[in-house]
């Protein structure tokens, strides 16, 4: 998108979160809020992004090491964040999208919708409004009579007579670059939090006879700004449910969505089951008519293809499992390769860490794995093999193709 920049202000300590990790680095639905801010920019098409930190939130450059960064030196809000950021716009004619790192339910579609709005209207300024039920926590949307936008009023400054305004402020604006930066120097300290209100900007371009637009959004969980740990479970769960309805809409069922998690980057098949309580984590692909749980655990690295059947309490990380392949009851299988059409025993465990290194085992196709077995990586299970119940096979120890152990350590059974 040309002529548009970002703002991404992330310089907040978050003081009511009670903890040490900076606000915006707390996860929603497995990534960090600042990611899915991000990433809507992106999605947006803006790709000159700023981000505003302050020396007690380094450790978000650490993260993202690849933003150019803004440092607010003094905790002295939003308007102040604004005013160090200048010096990088020496040289930009355009627009600039500011956003809040915390809001990470703004989507990508709304900020192009921001923007096209501000950039028809020819306005000074956009502002991003939503209506609700709960306007507890928010500046308000004060208009006058034909609708036009005077002021923003943070809640703590509210009167009486306009605490019932249900229209709130989100924290995404969109300026024209020229205008922003005069009119950022004419905000004054607010002398209940000393702090420099981004908000105030709204009055003085209204004073200075410029257009002040808004875009009302009709989905109120896109204002949901972290603030607490209760807001950071809310806004999990309303990202956990928007997840799932997408796979359910793609066909893949879903018994108990209430109890279940699946992550955004995960591929799924049509008509394959997932029981309650399960949880799907980054990088999972599973194919189509597979059942999955309830209580399975689906972490990271993991392919499961066709028809195959993953039970209760199974715990499956960096693992291939072959088409048609059941491991039903109670089994860890980490780091493994596991071939098509093999049956896992209950409580089969695959022991990939020997202290230092993450170990690969490998088991044939057809091969059958019976109940209580444990296998040490490395170690390879042949083609058609059988590792009978309770044995323990040892680390390079193969068991070739069409052959039966037992035993602790496991043995060739003969004949």
């Amino acid at each position: 998108m040309k002529n548009v920049a970002a703002i991404i202000l992330a310089a907040g300590l978050g003081t009511r979160m009670k903890s040490s990790i900076p606000k915006v680095l707390h996860k929603v639905h497995s990534r960090p809020m600042l990611e899915l801010v991000l990433n809507a920019l992106r999605k947006a098409g803006i790709k000159n992004k700023l981000l505003v930190i302050s020396p007690e939130t380094r450790s978000v450059k650490k993260a993202f090491p690849y933003l150019k960064v803004a440092l607010q030196p003094r905790p002295l809000g939003s308007g102040d964040a604004l005013r160090h950021t200048k010096k990088y716009f020496s040289r930009f004619k355009g627009d600039i999208i500011v956003i809040c790192g915390d809001t990470p339910l703004i989507n990508a579609e709304r900020i192009k919708s921001l923007l096209a709005k501000h950039r028809k209207s020819r306005s000074s300024c956009t502002i991003l409004t939503v209506d609700t039920d709960d306007p507890s926590g928010y500046g308000r949307i004060i208009k006058d009579d034909s609708g036009e936008v005077l002021k923003i009023v943070e809640e703590k400054d509210l009167p009486d007579y306009e605490r019932n305004i249900k229209e709130i402020n989100v924290g995404l604006y969109c300026f024209n670059k020229k205008d922003l930066f005069e009119h950022l120097k004419k905000i004054k300290i607010n002398p209940k939090k000393k702090e420099y209100y981004l908000t105030d900007i709204v009055e003085l371009l209204k004073a200075s006879k410029k257009k002040v637009s808004s875009v009302l959004s009709d989905n109120s969980d896109e204002a949901l700004g972290i603030n607490s740990k209760n807001d950071l479970a809310k806004a999990n769960d309303i990202m956990r449910k928007k997840t799932i309805s997408k796979f359910m809409e793609q066909g893949v069922i879903v018994t108990d969505p209430d109890s279940t998690f699946i992550d955004t980057s995960a591929k799924i098949g049509k008509d394959t089951v997932i029981h309650r309580n399960t949880i799907i984590e980054s990088g999972v692909s599973i194919g189509s008519f597979c059942e999955i749980g309830p209580f399975a655990r689906i972490r990271p690295g993991t392919r499961i293809d066709d028809n195959a059947e993953i039970g209760n309490f199974v715990e499956l990380v960096r693992t291939k499992i072959g088409r048609g392949t059941k491991a039903k009851h109670m089994s860890y299988l980490g780091d493994a390769h596991i071939g098509k059409g093999v049956n896992v025993g209950a409580g089969t465990i695959t022991a990939n860490f020997d202290g230092k290194n993450k170990n690969k085992t490998v088991i044939g196709d057809r091969a059958f794995i019976g109940v209580g077995a444990i296998l040490i990586a490395p170690v390879r299970i042949g083609k058609g093999a059988t590792v009978g119940a309770g044995s323990v096979v040892t680390r390079n120890k193969h068991v070739p193709a069409g052959k039966t152990v037992v035993g602790v350590p496991a043995r060739l059974l003969k004949k």
